[in-house]
């Protein structure tokens, strides 16, 4: 079974930067693509990024594109995403997830990533 636990979320003033981290275990994480989705009050889960199993390739929402960055490191089974610039609207509870298909590619499709952690959240003040 593989656990996936959220930390460095926070409030944190607008045009300020965050780093999450996603600490995985169990499984094989290196074989997994990983992604951040988040889900805003009143709103839908929303993809936010994903990196493929060897970190290689990633993808990225239109609305944080060229704001936060995905990366990984497979010798400490870590996921992180940097924000950059937040912004108001990036106010949400923000959820590392695993695609345990192992080398699939990426994808943004929530129904794909079986591993799923608490979540964490992160608060934008104007």
């Amino acid at each position: 079974q593989v656990l996936l636990v959220e930390s460095g979320g926070g409030l944190v003033q607008a045009g300020g930067s965050l780093r999450l981290s996603c600490a995985a275990s169990g499984g094989t994480f290196s074989n997994y693509g990983m992604a951040w989705f988040r889900q805003a009050p009143g709103k839908e889960r929303e993809f936010v990024a994903a990196i493929s199993w060897s970190g290689t390739n990633t993808n990225y929402a239109n609305s944080i594109l060229g704001r936060f960055f995905i990366s990984r490191d497979n010798a400490k089974n870590m996921v992180y995403l940097q924000m950059n610039s937040l912004e108001p609207e990036d106010t949400a509870h923000y959820y590392c997830a695993a695609n345990l298909n192992p080398y699939a590619g990426l994808s943004r499709v929530e129904g794909v990533y079986k591993a799923w952690g608490q979540g964490i959240q992160v608060t934008v003040s104007s």
